[in-house]
């Protein structure tokens, strides 16, 4: 019996996986245990394995292809097996259900052929829905290509939209004021004797008399899958002649003059008001001795990189934290001399070497335990202190920062600590980590000081209730018994969930952390 293997779900956290490598191809005997594919992961690369043994009968998803968890990857079974139910083919409970579907679904009736729908057209990558600010033709009106319609009021500025289509406006869809999704049917332009009550009927709305519609009983908006005309458009502009005369061009006026290179100032409109439109531009010819404006050389050019699972978990993931939890910041600055001859002293010892890092992870850890209240965790009806000290290390990846987790890090040494981070560093970028060793953090640091940056905030990485920012060591004068000598400073940065942490508490916090990162003999005793 086939049996189907779906998209599993490798992390707490994943919501869709890439296929990296198929070990298997269809045909291949498959044995409970084999390796069946490896999948990424928003967190690693991890090997996938075989629960089923047979023949592998189908892959649902290719390398590189990217799916959501419970997605069909694969199917085993006996060889030869019909598997055609298991993919839409041949099930008959499927055929009957398709067809009473069809059945059930409402006779389409054709868009008359002497008709043009106009939609609600996307002027903006952003843009979801428009408003319609003014209708400059209204129904019964001749159109031609290159008429202003209307004007739309979208998310970022308010637009000219022209016709591109020649005929009589039958029928508004939106009236001024009111506002639609993209694709909504806006207008209708057809023949003057077409049937618009068919066209519209065609789309799924109420027949609507032919004739302009009062403001006050606003016509339906009707949401069709109507494919939207290209349109070229540009925020509305008063052009100005030398003699500051006004002119008005359309859009694709001003875009044909620009690709021309013609001074659209001297050429006359025949459009409505004097409107410079499409023909104007076509038909233009230069005086003599006239001169030929610059036209702009250059080259735009973009780069597209599709996300990768990684980058989109991350995206959600600091969105949901930025926005949920009240973040607040405090910043403090500690001196560094004491750290800076402590960690020389201990890198002096034969085959021990320690980094500034280190010690940071093992003060805070310290300071966490007198500190429980930032060591927690918000909940709706409770806050969770923890008593151990998981401490999750920010690592910089190619896709973007994963977070392994050194566990009980109050208990470990220093050089236990340094080991283990570099461990983690090493096969974070490999891809290497386990889900195990990414879970389960109390509290975290991100440390940018190797790169030189001073001073940052970082966004906290929930569940947890802080995350502490860890800067550069900065030489800089500094106040020492009176006297103004050279001091080594580094600033850090704790960000705060204030559901959880108070300002009382964090700074109390900072000060016994100042304590231990100033004084580093004393996370020894």
């Amino acid at each position: 019996m086939a049996e189907i293997i779906n998209m599993p779900r490798l992390s707490d956290t994943m919501e869709e996986g890439t296929v990296a490598t198929w070990f298997k191809k269809v045909g291949d005997t498959v044995s409970e245990g084999d390796i069946l594919a490896e999948i990424e992961t928003d967190k690693a690369t991890m090997e996938f394995e075989a629960f089923y043994a047979g023949e592998l009968l189908h892959i649902g998803i290719q390398e590189g292809g990217t799916a959501p968890v419970d997605t069909l990857l694969a199917i085993i079974g006996e060889k030869g097996e019909d598997i055609s139910a298991h993919l839409g083919g041949g099930s008959p409970a499927v055929a009957a259900e398709e067809t009473a579907v069809e059945a059930a679904a409402p006779e389409t009736v054709a868009l008359p052929n002497d008709v043009e729908v106009i939609t609600m057209p996307r002027l903006s990558d952003t843009m979801e829905e428009g408003t319609v600010a003014s209708w400059l033709k209204k129904v019964g009106d001749t159109v031609a290509e290159g008429d202003i319609l209307a004007e739309i009021e979208t998310d970022k500025a308010t637009m000219e939209f022209e016709s591109f289509h020649n005929g009589t406006l039958l029928y508004v869809g939106i009236q001024e004021g009111e506002s639609a999704p993209v694709d909504s049917v806006l207008a209708i332009i057809g023949a003057k004797d077409a049937d618009v009550k068919a066209a519209i009927a065609s789309l799924g709305s109420k027949p609507t008399p032919v004739a302009e519609t009062p403001k006050a009983e606003a016509a339906p908006v009707v949401a069709a899958k109507v494919e939207t005309p290209k349109a070229v458009v540009t925020p509305v502009i008063a052009v100005k002649k030398a003699n500051n005369g006004r002119i008005i061009a359309s859009p694709l006026a001003k875009k044909l003059a620009e690709e021309k290179g013609i001074d659209i100032a001297m050429v006359s409109g025949s459009g409505d008001g004097g409107r410079i439109i499409k023909r104007d531009i076509e038909g233009y010819q230069p005086a003599a001795g006239g001169v030929r404006p610059f036209v702009p050389a250059g080259i735009e050019s973009v780069e597209e990189m599709a996300n990768s699972q990684m980058r989109k978990t991350i995206a959600k993931r600091l969105a949901a934290s930025k926005f949920t939890a009240p973040h607040y910041y405090l910043g403090v600055e500690y001196d560094m001399d004491n750290a800076i001859a402590f960690r020389t002293q201990f890198n002096s010892i034969p085959d021990t070497k320690i980094s500034f890092n280190d010690i940071v992870v093992k003060a805070t850890a310290l300071a966490l335990k007198q500190h429980p209240q930032v060591n927690s965790r918000w909940y709706d009806d409770k806050i969770v202190k923890h008593n151990h000290v998981h401490m999750g290390v920010a690592v910089a990846v190619d896709d973007g920062l994963v977070v392994p987790v050194v566990q009980f890090a109050d208990e470990q040494s220093l050089p236990q600590i340094g080991a283990l981070v570099k461990d983690y560093a090493v096969r974070a970028r490999d891809k290497k980590l386990t889900p195990a060793e990414m879970d389960g953090s109390t509290f975290t640091i991100s440390n940018l000081g190797m790169f030189g940056i001073q001073e940052f905030t970082s966004i906290i990485n929930q569940p947890n209730s802080a995350i502490l920012s860890v800067g550069a060591i900065v030489q800089k004068p500094v106040v020492k018994n009176g006297q103004i000598v050279v001091g080594n400073m580094m600033k850090l940065t704790l960000a705060c969930d204030h559901r959880s942490v108070d300002g009382a508490t964090g700074s109390k916090f900072l000060q016994t952390l100042q304590q231990y990162i100033e004084n580093p003999l004393t996370m020894l005793l």
